[in-house]
């Protein structure tokens, strides 16, 4: 039996740990997001009129997609992508930031990196999505952090072999930079982490349908090839999800 694998998911003493916590013992908090470090892009705008407003539908009509057409998502489709999974809403001081999704303590430890294959107007490539520009508003922004070589080859075996998931015209790659929930629940942390990467995923699926898309959530991947791709350390910041999008195929 995986019993220490059971218990991790048990509910641990809450009150004992708070007080344990960076954040009780007045260390400052974390950043709200890594330093940008690329060139960094403004993509096109998206507006109400993009996604279906009928909540019912959404909610028949996800499932995971695993055939995908050649069609280019468009600019205004990954913008609305990007930014309902972790956009920034506001802030609280310099302790928390609220968004589109919930997270434990408003700490939102996760990271979006997209490889783009076929995105209108964009180079393919690696990119980070930057949720603290343009807070509040509907425009979205990334940075190109680079290129991924022999792209249909290393996606699949980045993504465990699913070599389906290479047609996709993107991949959302989530890290986890630990630290800016450890701050604030110690060892509780990765637990309360874990039930956020399940808010986030279910935001990017409803999205996409919403958006006439379809889209797959992925915990099969090759950990240290990932963490290499993406550069990570697999300490600090490691990755811990990957959801293709795109058309369905014909």
């Amino acid at each position: 039996m995986h019993t220490n694998n059971r218990k991790f998911m048990q509910c641990p003493s809450f009150k004992n740990i708070m007080f344990e916590s960076d954040q009780t013992k007045g260390v400052d908090p974390p950043p709200f997001s890594k330093p940008i470090t690329g060139q960094v892009t403004t993509l096109t705008q998206f507006d109400d009129t993009l996604t279906t407003p009928d909540y019912m539908k959404l909610v028949e009509a996800r499932r995971s997609l695993r055939d995908y057409s050649g069609k280019p998502m468009t600019q205004a489709e990954l913008a609305f992508m990007l930014w309902s999974a972790q956009g920034v809403k506001s802030y609280r001081g310099n302790v928390a930031t609220f968004r589109t999704v919930p997270s434990g303590g408003a700490r939102h430890p996760f990271e979006t990196y997209i490889a783009v294959q076929h995105v209108e107007g964009l180079e393919p490539g690696l990119y980070r999505y930057l949720p603290l520009e343009n807070v509040g508003e509907k425009a979205v922004a990334i940075e190109r952090l680079g290129n991924i070589d022999d792209y249909p080859d290393t996606i699949t075996a980045m993504l465990a072999g699913q070599a389906w998931a290479a047609k996709a015209p993107v991949i959302l790659f989530y890290s986890c930079i630990p630290y800016r929930a450890e701050w604030r629940y110690d060892s509780a942390a990765h637990r309360v982490v874990l039930i956020d990467l399940g808010h986030l995923g279910q935001n990017v699926m409803l999205s996409a349908v919403a958006l006439g898309l379809g889209s797959c959530c992925m915990a099969a991947y090759d950990q240290q090839l990932c963490d290499k791709v993406l550069g990570f350390d697999g300490l600090d910041e490691y990755t811990v999800y990957a959801i293709s999008v795109g058309a369905e195929g014909l």
